[in-house]
């Protein structure tokens, strides 16, 4: 299966060790997402529906109520690279 390069930069960025943080309303759906970086920068580059998309393919999930991570299908899917470019 092939990835978009949204996707791809997304899951690298994820892979390095960031972070997707979700702000839900008061039914429980997510409204907005921050994509934080491994050194703490927030990255705008992951809109709400590709966060949708990766998460309805698997590739990133949330335990214990924490932030969004990479799963193990994600780094399956995800291509190696030097840079986010």
């Amino acid at each position: 299966m092939d990835i978009s390069k949204a996707e791809q930069r997304v899951l690298h960025l994820l892979a390095q060790g960031g972070r997707i943080l979700v702000e839900k309303d008061e039914t429980g759906k997510i409204t907005t997402n921050c994509t934080v970086t491994r050194e703490g920068w927030l990255w705008s580059g992951c809109p709400l529906p590709l966060f949708k998309k990766l998460k309805r393919r698997r590739y990133i999930a949330s335990r214990s109520s924490g932030p969004y991570r990479i799963t193990e299908l994600g780094l399956k899917r995800v291509r190696s690279q030097l840079n986010n470019r």
